[in-house]
């Protein structure tokens, strides 16, 4: 049973009721809405498609809106295209007009005030390269094209060495919000995180909306001061995404195997989710098969200890969204039918939890020293979930909530199955329940050992106090 899970971006390739079905059967946990793209129209369709079958499959996958966030593009150029040629001087306006003639247009108004001489101005995920020559400080700057190429409209802008005054939500973000907060949607993702204020001023956001089982947060790491502060966001994140794709331009490219690994470490030691996004499997857009290194990234990704692994335009635009999903997972439960070793990682401890996070710990061990099959656990809020995954045990790990959409959100977190459960009468009686739902549905068989992590008495949030060790 395949433990890091998939995320697929829905897009003009794959948001529509068939393709959506098809990708799930094939293995996708949760489905990436990206704000950046798509009406609310396309959107809400999307939403409808997942939810019906949802109900119709008896599946949990999860829904997760990605906010554009404070992104800089360039505007519309006339004729579709211009040439930037090295050693030219290009103008940039913070006014809304046509990119031609060598005026290039953004809509960021703090633009000429943010950028000083000498600072690079890079474009289209950096493959145009401008050096800043001088600016006016209100409306205009001028930068010289040391890599020149064709520019096409509403490209990206990258500015890896300037302190910008952007906030951390756009006016789009805002209004994006109010549709997703009233939305069957489990996760939101903050677009260019740079610190744990920004996490916590989206919180303050989502919390005055006042909704039961509000959306959790996932932080995107791409830009340097996220990096920086890299403890701090985790803590005040419910997830963390390593967005590969602007960190790659923000930050020297070298780097950043580097700072997957260290943000997938220290995310696993808070137990909190962490995904590894973008350009996954970048070959299957156009062709039937990934490249070598394509499959060597999805599976040291896996051996790193990534929750979850995204696709974007694989999904949302490419010719094989089903096949790529299909082709990951296969990757995926090869690398960890080798029985890879995760590292060993020294977990954070939660003075107000001592005694929960303590019996998951002893159960995770035990479940190791007898090889169980299962780690049993019912939950009202998640944590316990979160906490045994951090620990990636080999045993699988069935989580049994009458919270359906927790259950959903739990499908974003590594070797996690959820099963929707309402009859907590007494421990006694939930576990030869769950029990009995786990052998009918061939997860466990006679000999099996498996281990119930539960409260005594039952359904006491953060009052976990038990553990027993049983055999099928």
């Amino acid at each position: 049973m395949r433990k890091t899970k998939i995320i697929a971006t829905l897009g003009p390739a794959s948001a529509n009721e068939v393709s959506i079905r098809n990708l799930m059967l094939a293995g996708a946990n949760v489905f990436r809405l990206n704000f950046s793209h798509g009406s609310h129209d396309i959107h809400e369709a999307s939403i409808g498609f997942i939810d019906k079958l949802n109900d119709e499959l008896g599946m949990h996958v999860a829904t997760l809106a990605d906010l554009s966030g404070p992104k800089i593009r360039t505007g519309e150029v006339a004729g579709d295209s211009m040439m930037l040629i090295p050693g030219e001087e290009i103008t940039f306006t913070i006014h809304n007009e046509l990119c031609a003639h060598r005026t290039i247009s953004v809509n960021y108004q703090g633009f000429a005030l943010d950028v000083r001489p000498g600072e690079d101005i890079l474009i289209d995920d950096g493959k145009l390269l401008l050096k800043v020559i001088s600016s006016n400080e209100t409306d205009q700057v001028i930068a010289k094209v040391v890599q020149g190429g064709l520019l096409t409209s509403r490209k990206g802008v990258n500015l890896p060495k300037t302190v910008l005054r952007l906030p951390s939500l756009s006016e789009k973000d805002l209004k994006d919000l109010d549709f997703i907060m009233t939305r069957n949607i489990q996760w939101v993702a903050l677009s260019f995180v740079r610190s744990a204020a920004d996490i916590e001023q989206l919180r303050k956001r989502i919390q005055a909306y006042s909704v039961k089982n509000p959306p959790r947060i996932i932080a995107k790491i791409e830009k340097p001061e996220a990096v920086q502060q890299a403890e701090a966001i985790i803590n005040a994140s419910d997830a963390i995404m390593i967005a590969r794709g602007d960190l790659g331009v923000e930050i020297p490219q070298e780097q950043v195997p580097v700072i997957q690994k260290k943000f997938v470490r220290l995310s696993v030691a808070a137990s909190k989710p962490v995904i590894v996004a973008t350009q996954m499997m970048e070959g299957m857009i156009t062709g039937m098969r990934p490249t070598r290194a394509e499959v060597s990234d999805v599976a040291n990704s896996v051996m790193d200890g990534a929750d979850a692994l995204m696709l974007s335009g694989e999904t949302s635009v490419g010719l094989y969204p089903v096949e790529t999903v299909e082709t990951m997972s296969r990757i995926i439960s090869d690398v960890e039918n080798s029985e890879v070793a995760y590292q060993d990682i020294s977990h954070l401890e939660n003075q107000e939890r001592r005694i929960s996070d303590s019996i998951i710990m002893a159960a995770c061990d035990l479940a190791r020293k007898v090889n169980a099959r299962a780690l049993i656990a019912m939950t009202n809020t998640g944590y316990s979930a979160f906490r045994i995954a951090s620990h990636r045990t080999a045993a699988g790990i069935f989580i049994f909530s009458d919270n359906p959409k927790l259950l959903k959100s739990l499908s974003l977190v590594w070797g996690v199955t959820g099963t929707h459960f309402a009859r907590f009468i007494n421990t006694d009686t939930a576990m030869f329940d769950m029990r009995k739902s786990l052998i009918s549905r061939g997860f466990v068989s006679k000999g099996d050992y498996i281990i119930y992590i539960s409260s005594i008495p039952i359904g006491q949030p953060g009052k976990t106090n038990m553990l027993k060790l049983s055999t099928i």
